[in-house]
Order: structure tokens, then C-alpha cells, then sequence
């Protein structure tokens, strides 16, 4: 069970306050090689694998863009037969079936590994418990459970798709100190400064897409591509929430959908004529089904979302759409930008009124970095329950 060690904890590696160190140690390296694809392997998870033989690492891995080649391969080819006999730590418990690849725990077995040391079990049913029980049967040591909550949380999003059947949401939004995201006349650029805006584009490298209302993308034709240097291979789709499909056949997001995937979540009974130019254009329509009449249910639209292997949402706006999430409960996590100007009431807000009646009705959050990015400040939030 993930967040507890197994009873199968023969051999030297595996005893001793020694042991649980190096665990640790080499767990921790598993996780920051699991980093560096977020975003680009949807909708695997993101896997990091050390390779430790005679304590010395013989092989490092972590999951391709796409999803594949897994960890453990990517590990293993480069370990070659330095991994006999060697312990193996993985951030996530291996695959056990036949997908576009072959079962992990397989290559595992071949490559004869004394040890495999996991630190979350996989929530996908295909896996559950059952990547552990054949490396087992195998004749192979496992132990599961160090930095458990670390390895769930750099895979939130794939564990939400899976238990709760929609992506994981952050809540991007970009301020003055009063909470204004543009002006009355609706100028928003630029509220915050080039280092401040370098590091959202990071921000977008590492979620699946980038989604925003309609009202964002008629007021500032956004690209919502990664334009910093080094990170322009990172294409994550591009999602305008757009009950009426009133996205201009000119915008940018339209006339530049070869670039990189744009779907549109709108109603299932817009015009079929206007939703075939704009497949013609390679956009993708993506309809939800709603109870309320000529509304898009968030709910709905994230599931839709999940259904098509998104694991990670970036929202960017507008206050309308932040609204609306934030009124669903739908937030996992917020990445808030303060410039330090201030814009006075006449501004727009980052989120429209959504009902809030008492100070503890108020969606609730945990403050977990801050980072200083010139004269801005960058404040990183998780969802308080």
C-alpha cells in the first residue's frame, strides 16, 4: 500500500537507518528527474528512475515527451548490465500491462534487479497494486512508500484525472496590489515586468494547456505559446472556453493552430457550419453537454478535458472564467503575480463577484513560495482542504 513500506525487505540495502537514507537520497533524485517533462507527457504521469548498484548510480531515466519510452527504460538502457543485481528507485510503481509499450515490471525482470523502491502507488486500475505483485512474484525485493506525498503531489494532476475525473487547475492571474487585472478601458499590458512574464511562460511549459474565456481572447489575441528561449519545443494546447463559437476566424489562436493544438469547449447545438470552417482551420471542437441552457458547465468541460488525456490545466483567464472555478471549488493551486502599482476600483478585477456572502464561505488557500522577480512578486497557493 502506497505510504508504507512492504514486508519484502531482504538484503543489505534495505535494513539499517543507512538504508532509509539512502532511500531518501536517491528517492529525491527520482523525483527531480520526474520534473523535467511536466507538461510534455500527458496523459502519462511523469516518472523519474535512479539505478543504484554497490552505491554507485549506474543509470538515471525519467519519462519522454508523449509518454514514452518509460523511466525505468530510459534507465535501464543506460544502466546495460550494470543493472543485475542493482536496486532500482522510481517515482511512481511500475507499469504491469501492455500499452503502446511493453509492462515495466517486465523489463524490470529481464534486466535482473535485486530491489525496486517506489514512492506512490499508481492510481490507475490497471496497475493498483498489481506492478508490485509481479515484480514480487518475480522474486524481486520492493518496498514502497518514501516521499509518498511528494510523488503524489508532482503527479497531482494525473492522480486527479484518474480518482476525481478532471485535471488538476491552477489559477494564473497577474495583478496590482488592489487586485486589478487591467484597466476601465481593459489595457492590461503590462501589469507586471519582463521577469514576471519569462517565468509564466515557464508556467506554461509545465502544464498539458493553457486555457482562457472568451472575453480574454477577444480583448487580447493572445499566441499562449512559450516564447522564452529554450522552451519553445513545449506546445501545450491552447483552450478557449467559447459557448458560441464567437472567436474571430482571424485571431491569432486560429490563424496559427498548426503551431500548436487549440480546441474550443462550446455548446453541443452551435452552428455546424461555423464548427466545420473552424475544423478546417485545425481547430479542435470540443462540446459539453450542460443542464443550465446557453451555459458551458465547468464541471463538464473539465471532464471533457480529462477524457481527452489532459492532466494539467493552466488557467490565464479571464476574471469571469477564474470566477466561475473558484465558485466550483475547481482550483488546486494558484500562481498569483503582484506588480506593485495600484489601479483603483475602476479596474478590472482578477475575479468577478461569484456570491460570497461571509469571509468563511471564501475559497480557502495555502501559501506555499514566494519568489521575488524584479519589482514583482510571485505567490504560489494550494487549496487549503
Amino acid at each position: 500500500m502506497a505510504g508504507s513500506a512492504s514486508t519484502a525487505t531482504d538484503g543489505p540495502e534495505a535494513r539499517g537507518a543507512g538504508a532509509r537514507a539512502d532511500d531518501l537520497r536517491h528517492m529525491r533524485t527520482a523525483l527531480a528527474l520526474a520534473e523535467r517533462n511536466l507538461g510534455r507527457v500527458w496523459p502519462n504521469p511523469s516518472a523519474g528512475c535512479v539505478i543504484v548498484r554497490d552505491g554507485r548510480v549506474v543509470g538515471r531515466g525519467w519519462t519522454q515527451a508523449g509518454g514514452r519510452p518509460h523511466a525505468e527504460v530510459e534507465a535501464l538502457t543506460r544502466a546495460g548490465a550494470a543493472a543485475r543485481d542493482a536496486t532500482v528507485y522510481v517515482s511512481l510503481e511500475p507499469c504491469c500491462h501492455w500499452g503502446h509499450t511493453p509492462p515495466c515490471t517486465d523489463a524490470l525482470r529481464s534486466a535482473g534487479v535485486a530491489r525496486v523502491v517506489y514512492a506512490v502507488e499508481d492510481p490507475d486500475p490497471r496497475v493498483r497494486g498489481k506492478g508490485a505483485a509481479a515484480l514480487r512474484a518475480a522474486g524481486i525485493a520492493v518496498d514502497a512508500g518514501p516521499l509518498a506525498d511528494a510523488a503524489r503531489d508532482l503527479n497531482e494532476g494525473f492522480f486527479r484525472r484518474l480518482e476525481e475525473g478532471r485535471p488538476m487547475v491552477t489559477l494564473k492571474t497577474a495583478t496590482t496590489l488592489d487586485g486589478r487585472i487591467a484597466t476601465h478601458t481593459g489595457a492590461s499590458r503590462w501589469i507586471t515586468g519582463p521577469l514576471a512574464r519569462e517565468r509564466a511562460h515557464l508556467l506554461r511549459a509545465r502544464h498539458d494547456a493553457v486555457m482562457i474565456g472568451i472575453g480574454t481572447a477577444l480583448a487580447d489575441d493572445p499566441a499562449l505559446t512559450c516564447r522564452v528561449p529554450g522552451l519553445e519545443e513545449c506546445r501545450p494546447v491552447r483552450i478557449v472556453v467559447d459557448s458560441r463559437l464567437r472567436l474571430p476566424l482571424t485571431s491569432r489562436l486560429v490563424r496559427e493552430a498548426a503551431a500548436a493544438p487549440v480546441w474550443i469547449v462550446t455548446l453541443p447545438d452551435v452552428d455546424p457550419e461555423r464548427r466545420r470552417v473552424f475544423a478546417d482551420c485545425g481547430v479542435e471542437i470540443v462540446p459539453v453537454e450542460t443542464g443550465e441552457p446557453g451555459v458551458i458547465g465547468i464541471e463538464a468541460a473539465l471532464a471533457a478535458l480529462a477524457a481527452r488525456g489532459l492532466t494539467r490545466v493552466l488557467v490565464e483567464g479571464g476574471s469571469r472564467l477564474a470566477a466561475t472555478l473558484l465558485r466550483a471549488g475547481m482550483v488546486d493551486r494558484l500562481a498569483w503575480f503582484r506588480a506593485p502599482g495600484v489601479i483603483g476600483g475602476d479596474g478590472v478585477p482578477a475575479a468577478v463577484g461569484f456570491g460570497i456572502d461571509l469571509p468563511g464561505a471564501a475559497p480557502r488557500f495555502r501559501r506555499d513560495g514566494v519568489e521575488e522577480l524584479g519589482e514583482d512578486i510571485l505567490e504560489t497557493y494550494r487549496r487549503a482542504s
